[in-house]
């Protein structure tokens, strides 16, 4: 028996390589699904299963096209409808992999198909679970995501509770658990760093598991604090409900090189956003005017996620030379499927073809000090709420204005002002200031290294708050 964690961390997401006896099962795989095809071949192996713990709303999962490649059976939970060909499993079905068995556990909460896959080993012993989203190391899954249900979050939550202390409590605590997600990941409030741990360990550690609580508590304390959902979280979740276009075909749409005047054809005729994901140093110094700023290496597709509302969007790319391909593939994982080339030779051929060039001013913390205190400047901190509320730069003249919601909140700001914009490090302040520069907002004032620069510098602070506390 093999099993393989195969982690994202991109994405946050593990999906799973399980082999006995020459036959695979892939539970929750990526987009690009050659890898798996590619992995069994190397170990002489056929991939027998696709499982899927639910209808994933963070990622499209690779499951269609893998079952194409392959003739491998989907398998998804009680209550799973789809518009292609699916096993839907029982509530305690049974499948055979070489010498192991897999058993479905209806685990209904995260959404009402979600189920957790409980391996058997060759001994007839409960091994592991791969617990979707309903169970985390640390958290559980969300109760608010539910496709087309008339059930409430507080509904879906009582049905999780009722899941975790029927279906998984009861399992042996020395029972491997292996997750959907790790830290970092929007389906949970408190996930953990680890990506693989113990049911015992949970049971004494997660907050949700607690042996004295009660269905009410349990409510309470999961729809606590929890943010609303990313906007394409909704629309991911249909796509794997639905289906979607090959990635090869994805991939050869948009790795295609473009000249610089083929590139701002498109731009202009097509109406395609241009997506510039160099470094955020570059993007300051020069970039194309009105293209949109997120860096292929930060958290790269769930900020694509949040903040492109339209899947279809035609896309063109400004990347590192040879990040083209990766570009469109982590664009595709989150349902961004109309990206149409990228600037072949970059900005340098841009600008070596006499086209226009915009920057941003940026400044280090030191010059940013001498402004604040000499002039009354208005600053704009884009980090997440929790993170403005633990600890920020005072004065009457500061505001949160998280990038989450930029586009929600455009209009409470004024394009003749000038704003000051500060990130925790410096990545999400451009990604804000690229956008705000795109609707017209030219008087910005980037400052370099974030909220960790003003803090080591002589400029006041609030005390820092734990976030737990708040």
């Amino acid at each position: 028996m093999k099993i393989e964690q195969i982690y994202t961390g991109c994405l946050a997401q593990g999906a799973y390589y399980i082999e006995s006896n020459g036959e695979v099962a892939i539970i929750d795989p990526l987009r690009e699904t050659q890898q798996y095809v590619d992995k069994a071949s190397a170990e002489n192996a056929t991939i027998k299963y696709i499982f899927e713990t639910h209808f994933h709303a963070d990622f499209v999962s690779g499951h269609i096209d893998l079952a194409k490649k392959t003739g491998a059976t989907i398998v998804y939970g009680p209550g799973a409808d789809t518009d292609y060909d699916i096993h839907t499993a029982k509530d305690n079905e049974v499948f055979k992999l070489g010498n192991i068995s897999i058993k479905v556990l209806h685990t209904p909460g995260h959404t009402l198909e979600s189920s957790t896959f409980l391996l058997i080993d060759e001994n007839g012993k409960d091994h592991a679970i791969f617990s979707g989203d309903t169970l985390f190391l640390g958290d559980v899954g969300r109760p608010d995501l539910a496709i087309k249900s008339d059930l409430t979050k507080e509904d879906l939550a009582e049905m999780l509770y009722d899941s975790l202390r029927n279906k998984i409590m009861t399992l042996p605590d020395d029972v491997i658990v292996y997750p959907a997600h790790g830290a970092g990941s929007a389906c949970g409030k408190n996930l953990s760093k680890e990506t693989v741990g113990v049911l015992g360990d949970q049971k004494k550690t997660n907050y949700a598991l607690r042996a004295d609580m009660t269905k009410a508590e349990f409510v309470k304390e999961v729809l606590d604090g929890i943010a609303p959902p990313p906007q394409y979280f909704a629309k991911n979740a249909m796509m794997n409900k639905s289906g979607y276009d090959t990635f090869e075909t994805v991939l050869k749409q948009g790795n295609t090189p473009l000249t610089p005047e083929a590139f701002e054809h498109l731009a202009n005729e097509e109406g395609a956003l241009v997506l510039d994901v160099r470094h955020e140093k570059d993007f300051v110094k020069a970039h194309i005017p009105n293209s949109i700023f997120i860096g292929i290496h930060g958290g790269f597709a769930p900020w694509v996620g949040a903040l492109i509302t339209d899947l279809k969007q035609p896309i063109l790319l400004i990347t590192p030379e040879g990040k083209e391909e990766e570009t469109v593939t982590r664009l595709s994982r989150v349902g961004y499927d109309n990206t149409l080339g990228y600037l072949e030779g970059g900005i340098e051929a841009w600008k070596q073809a006499g086209k226009d060039l915009e920057s941003i001013e940026s400044i280090p913390v030191e010059e940013f000090s001498k402004r604040f205190k000499n002039n009354n400047i208005e600053v704009l901190d884009v980090r997440k709420d929790g993170e403005y509320k633990s600890q920020h730069l005072e004065g009457d003249q500061v505001h949160t204005f998280p990038l989450d919601y930029i586009n929600d909140n455009m209009n409470a700001i004024d394009k003749n002002q000038t704003y000051y914009l500060h990130c925790a490090g410096g990545y999400r302040s451009v990604i804000a200031a690229s956008i705000l520069k795109a609707r017209g907002f030219d008087n910005l004032v980037d400052i370099a290294g974030g909220f960790a620069a003003i803090k080591d510098s002589d400029l006041p602070t609030t005390n820092y708050v734990c976030p737990s506390t708040l």
